[in-house]
Parts: C-alpha cells; structure tokens; sequence
C-alpha cells in the first residue's frame, strides 16, 4: 500500500488558511485523490476539540507552560489516533496548523524556549513531520483587519498585541529558512496570485513524490 501524505497550512490570523485549504483539497481532486482528511490545531478529536475550547476561550487566563503543554496533549492524541492512521492506509491529510505552530506561537509569540519546545515535540512526536507545508505570510495588522472585518470577535489568541504576532512571523520566517519542505507564500497579495501559488506549491510537491 502507497503510503499518503501530510500537507499543513500555517499562517497568522487572517492570513487565508481556510481558503488555501479548499485549493489544496481541489488539486488533489483534479489528479483522482479522493481519500482526503482535514484536521485542525488545536482540536480534531474529542479530547482535543475540549482543549481547543479552553485554549480559545477570551476569558481564561493560561500560563505560556500551560498553554504550551494543552497544545501538545491536543497534538499527539491527533496525530496518534488520526493523522498517523489516515496516511499509513494511503490518505492525504490537509492539516490547518501542526507542530510549527508551537514553535512559532509559543516558541515566538510567547518567547519561551525553543530548544525545550523541541525537545518535547521529539519526545511526543519523535520524528514525525509534515511532508509539505505551506505557510502564508502576511503583515499582523493586515491579518487581524481581515479577522475583524468578519465580525466575530477575536478569540484569546487574536487578542495579542502586534508585537506579539510581529515575534510569530519572524520565527515563522526562521523555521522555513531553515526547512525545504516549507513553502512560504506571499498573502498579501491578490487571491489569485496567492491561489496560483498554492497549486503550484502543491503540484511541485506532487511531483516530486514520483
């Protein structure tokens, strides 16, 4: 049996994840993959949608070790009982956020660690990674006007102040220097430009996979 694949969609508040998402699910479509899977972060089991309502949630107060730990309670039960199921059968899964995002959030955002959040995602995680990740770039304030043109309040995270998201794309922007298999696109942008991106992100990947 061919094994499948992980492709994650990473990016800042408003930066079009979901919309990137659909174009992904359409390429693989139009080259006969039919046996997709979504998944999101934090969240995608039981256990993990609960934390994921906590971790949300405008009203709590979570320390950055509290809040990084849920992150990887809610990331090891998906991937565990989920995403490491679906592409051993054959599956392509479409994540929206994985394990960058600690680095980037928690590691950035919240400046703890960044050898210490590693050194948990290998002992959790070992060396399980995405195959493919696209990271949508964009400017903070741009972002979160398009989260708050939507009209529906900003959940704990999209709260934080521009530094704060400022100090998440500069560790976004370092981990994909550093890793070939992140493709970081330009979301600012025209969606059809970023569209036309996306889809060649994804048919490079394609390719490359024989």
């Amino acid at each position: 049996m061919t094994r499948g694949c992980f492709i994650v969609v990473e990016g800042l508040e408003g930066s079009g994840k979901s919309t990137c998402i659909s174009t992904i699910r359409r390429v693989l479509e139009s080259k006969g993959i039919t046996d997709i899977v979504y998944t999101r972060e934090p969240g995608g089991t039981s256990l993990a949608e609960k934390l994921r309502s906590i971790l949300l949630d405008p009203g709590e107060s979570i320390t950055p070790g509290a809040e990084l730990l849920m992150m990887y309670a809610s990331r090891v039960q998906l991937v565990e009982t989920v995403i490491k199921p679906a592409v051993e059968r054959g599956a392509f899964v479409i994540g929206d956020r994985h394990d960058l995002s600690s680095v980037a959030y928690q590691g950035g955002g919240r400046c703890m660690d960044m050898n210490m959040i590693k050194n948990i995602k290998k002992s959790v995680l070992g060396d399980f990674k995405p195959d493919l990740t696209v990271l949508l770039d964009i400017d903070p304030l741009e972002g979160l006007s398009r989260v708050d043109s939507r009209g529906l309040g900003r959940d704990r995270f999209e709260q934080e102040k521009r530094d704060f998201f400022q100090r998440v794309r500069t560790a976004y922007l370092n981990e994909a220097a550093a890793d070939s298999s992140i493709r970081v696109i330009d979301a600012s942008r025209s969606l059809e430009t970023v569209t036309s991106d996306v889809i060649s992100a994804v048919e490079s990947y394609l390719c490359s996979r024989g």
